[in-house]
């Protein structure tokens, strides 16, 4: 647990390192008790104790006797996230709405609002004043004795993680947008902001508590109007040297094909995107998820246009697919967004493109799976940056 003999590590670092893994096997896993603590981190029960106990104090952690259960004798006490504890202010950015939720530590969602953005693309100024704005109402809904530990942003489009700048979010209509500073500028004093890729960050809160925990070769692909794919090989996310890696919705299937919205022609957006779904179904614009959910019920009660349309892009998602596995050989594939049904309704199709696509090898173990958290992963995703700051060292919520 505590740093090895070698090190030259200073005693409140080897504290702080040492509270860092004690948080996190809560956050993660939720109530353990002393004991399973102490087994899992192989130090003594005095030095778990000495920890918990510096959490508790901070306003962390809290220790609480379990409700329930039918057995005999006194029952162990539990340490959970304290209650009134730091929250994650995380926002989720969708094409005509954004989900600003509190988050607490362990992933539960304490409080949302939905805030819709309107048909005309909003600005990323707005959108960092729409965020601020929230968090009295979260606090008020869902933590009133809590304080915003951190601000974590999910945006459909690439991201440079370092500076929270949005390079291009097409289908928002943004180009290098400084929403991390925008952000940073107006949030509470002491409040640090980071801001994400939507798949990447579905990927990680997968990987922390959903379809994706005890896998470490993971792509999870995010079909909403446009494709993404979170990726992680080897237990480390894959962002890229300026967070461009897994927008696969760009990689170009037909140069023939139809005029995508980034300027090039037969992109993998283009055929299997919620747009080509409209399309194919002969549905109208606008492209919203209730118009892709529609094509979606009607695909299951019989409509044959609408079954038609989920089963064809299931053929090419199965393509996409296909070479994901020759390039990275994932153990698991996610398929989040709306477009997660096709599992359901189209998953014989699916799996043909993929087998006829794909090496042999990788077809043979790969496993394609809907994402556990369903419509929030990429928000718990933006929770779990807000708190990668406090998880990675404890003592900060008491320096702010």
């Amino acid at each position: 647990m505590a740093r090895g003999a070698g090190s030259a590590a200073r005693p409140d670092e080897i504290r702080r390192h040492n509270l860092s893994l004690v948080l996190a096997q809560i956050h993660r896993d939720g109530a353990l008790t002393r004991a399973e603590l102490t087994q899992r981190l192989a130090v003594s029960r005095s030095t778990v104790g000495s920890l918990v106990g510096d959490l508790t104090q901070l306003g962390l952690l809290q220790e609480v006797v379990p409700t329930g259960g039918g057995g005999v004798g006194r029952p162990s006490h539990v340490v959970v996230p304290h209650r009134g504890g730091p929250f994650a202010v995380a926002v989720d950015i969708d094409v005509d709405h954004m989900t600003v939720a509190a988050v607490g530590l362990g992933g539960d969602i304490l409080a949302r609002e939905v805030l819709r953005t309107g048909k005309e693309p909003t600005t990323p100024a707005l959108v960092a004043q729409r965020i601020v704005d929230a968090i009295p109402l979260l606090s008020r809904a869902g933590c009133p004795d809590a304080r915003p530990g951190g601000i974590g942003v999910s945006v459909p489009g690439t991201v440079d993680r370092r500076t929270g700048r949005v390079g291009v979010a097409p289908n928002l209509g943004w180009k290098d947008a400084p929403l991390g500073d925008l952000l940073a500028e107006i949030a509470p004093r002491g409040v640090p902001v980071t801001v994400g890729n939507d798949a990447d960050l579905a990927v990680l809160a997968e990987h922390q508590r959903g379809s994706a925990r005890g896998c470490d070769d993971v792509v999870y692909l995010m079909l909403r109007i446009g494709v993404g794919a979170g990726i992680i090989i080897g237990g480390t996310p894959l962002l890229g040297h300026d967070g461009h890696a897994g927008e696969i919705g760009h990689n170009v299937l037909d140069p023939s094909g139809a005029l995508c919205h980034c300027g090039k022609r037969g992109c993998t957006e283009t055929y299997i995107g919620g747009g080509a779904m409209l399309t194919l179904a002969g549905r109208p614009l606008p492209l919203t998820e209730a118009a892709v959910a529609e094509v979606f019920g009607d695909a299951r009660d019989g409509d044959v246009r609408a079954l038609t349309a989920v089963r064809e892009v299931a053929g090419q998602l199965g393509r996409a697919i296909a070479g994901l596995l020759n390039t990275l050989n994932p153990q698991r594939v996610l398929v989040g967004g709306w477009l997660s049904e096709i599992l359901e309704v189209a998953r014989a199709e699916l799996e043909a493109a993929v087998v006829e696509y794909a090496l042999e090898a990788p077809t043979r173990t790969v496993q394609l799976v809907a994402p556990a958290l369903g419509k929030d992963s990429a928000l718990l995703g933006a929770a779990e940056l807000a708190f990668a700051e406090i998880l990675a060292d404890p003592l900060v919520a008491a320096d702010r």
